[in-house]
């Protein structure tokens, strides 16, 4: 199976893909983020997240895309952007009829270390041991979406 996941942003917006082998080992096949930057028109900005992600899945044709659910942040016009990049990417997978599945990071915290409340050093560890990553993955977003 390939799982499509997406670390959503207006700024960055992490993408990476996965596939479940035989034996349940999983393999990274591929990392990117979406960069834009702030003083674009935030539909421009939109268009460039859904169009990579689209390009990704005429690609890699994933079975599912993970997109991790917004929360409520400090900043709203930050949780919104985060919100909308989100929804592009669910948008393109919908006209696909690729199924979409949102999680909580404190889900995919505990689904990977066994703890909801692990931090960013535990999860990259995880990460990488669990996908055999010579290094860390890197950046941060791209690391986020695996």
């Amino acid at each position: 199976m390939r799982v499509m996941g997406v670390d959503p942003g207006l700024t960055r917006c992490g993408l990476a893909l996965i596939e479940t082998k035989p034996g349940r080992s999983v393999v990274a096949l591929d990392v990117d983020v979406v960069r834009t930057t702030a003083d674009e028109p935030l539909e421009h900005r939109l268009r460039a997240v859904h169009t990579v992600a689209d390009e990704w899945m005429e690609i890699h044709r994933p079975d599912v895309v993970a997109i991790e659910r917004v929360f409520a942040q400090n900043q709203v016009s930050t949780a919104m952007g985060t919100a909308q990049a989100a929804g592009v990417v669910a948008l393109a997978a919908a006209y696909r009829d690729i199924p979409v599945a949102f999680h909580t990071p404190s889900e995919v915290k505990a689904a990977i270390t066994g703890s909801g409340r692990a931090d960013k050093k535990q999860m990259t560890l995880m990460i990488t041991r669990i996908l055999g990553l010579q290094k860390p993955p890197s950046p941060a977003d791209a690391a986020d979406a695996l």
